[in-house]
């Protein structure tokens, strides 16, 4: 049974590694949180974008109804389906940031983290957790409590 005020093994510190390690593993993690966060606005953009285009078909049909055949055609033919990049729609864009940036930050941070941490994840903030927890009080365990 695991001692809930001790840390998990994958949250300890290896005995080698040094708080300046720890550190600066802790920002390259951080620095790939904040691109998580760009990843999941490109997907809102993305998501946003298509609900916009599905949303002009409808004012080019309203156009349509009102008796202005001519505008709508033209919008449509101009805008509706339209490229937001020079030859891409978003999922295009989508597709192209996860097989690039994306990709390419996760391994290095994943190679990082295997050479210096011995692949340990959050450790930076594992030893804040322990740092700034009331150890033995309620509420502040180190790991959840075993199931049962």
């Amino acid at each position: 049974m695991a001692d809930p005020e001790q840390p998990a093994p994958q949250h300890r510190r290896p005995d080698r590694v040094t708080d300046a390690e720890v550190a600066a593993a802790g920002k390259l993690s951080e620095a790939l949180e904040t691109v998580e966060r760009a990843r999941g606005h490109l997907y809102g953009f993305h998501q946003l974008i298509g609900h916009a285009d599905r949303q002009l078909g409808e004012a080019v049909e309203a156009l349509r109804a009102a008796g202005h055949r001519g505008l709508a055609d033209r919008l449509e033919e101009e805008l509706v389906g339209r490229n937001v990049l020079r030859g891409r729609w978003t999922f295009q864009v989508v597709e192209e940031f996860d097989d690039g940036y994306w990709t390419e930050f996760r391994d290095w941070e994943r190679e990082v983290r295997e050479a210096v941490l011995d692949g340990r994840r959050h450790l930076y903030e594992a030893l804040m957790k322990e740092a700034r927890r009331t150890h033995g009080r309620p509420g502040h365990e180190s790991t959840p409590p075993e199931e049962a």
